[in-house]
């Protein structure tokens, strides 16, 4: 059998995939070593026997501005039974951030109060120069 020119045989028309094969490894070893450099973080709990220990007591000093909000709308501060005017509220925080400055605003809400009450009362504290303010769950 002669070969006719501009014709190849049938075995020659073979795809070679080495370089393919090459890029596969090349890759396959580029994530091997990322994934070594990635780091997992896990938080350990501490198990409840190791935990019997009481918290510290707190101290005058480490005292939070705790507002409670009630179902009517009305205003209490530091478990004080007299609800606070709406109109002393910064005032009673100046007055509390001057005894404490690492104090920081502490407000729960009633569910059946409104918005608007919570709102003042951050308001107030921002206005006051209070930079931690956080919104604890009544229950």
């Amino acid at each position: 059998m002669k070969k006719i020119a501009g014709r190849k045989k049938a075995d020659d028309t073979k795809i070679d995939l080495t370089p393919m094969l090459d890029v596969v490894f090349i890759l396959l070893i580029f994530f091997v070593v990322t994934a070594t450099f990635l780091s997992e973080t896990a938080i350990s709990a501490a198990s409840s026997d190791n935990n019997n220990n009481e918290p510290p007591p707190e101290s005058d000093d480490k005292r939070n501005i705790l507002f409670e909000i009630g179902p009517n709308n009305e205003i209490i501060l530091n478990g004080n039974p007299r609800p606070v005017i709406q109109t002393q509220i910064r005032s009673n925080i100046d007055q509390l951030k001057a005894e404490n400055p690492a104090a920081s605003v502490i407000i729960q809400p009633d569910y059946s109060s409104d918005v608007a009450t919570l709102v003042m009362i951050m308001d107030a504290a921002r206005q006051a120069g209070m930079a931690n303010i956080s919104i604890v769950d009544p229950n």
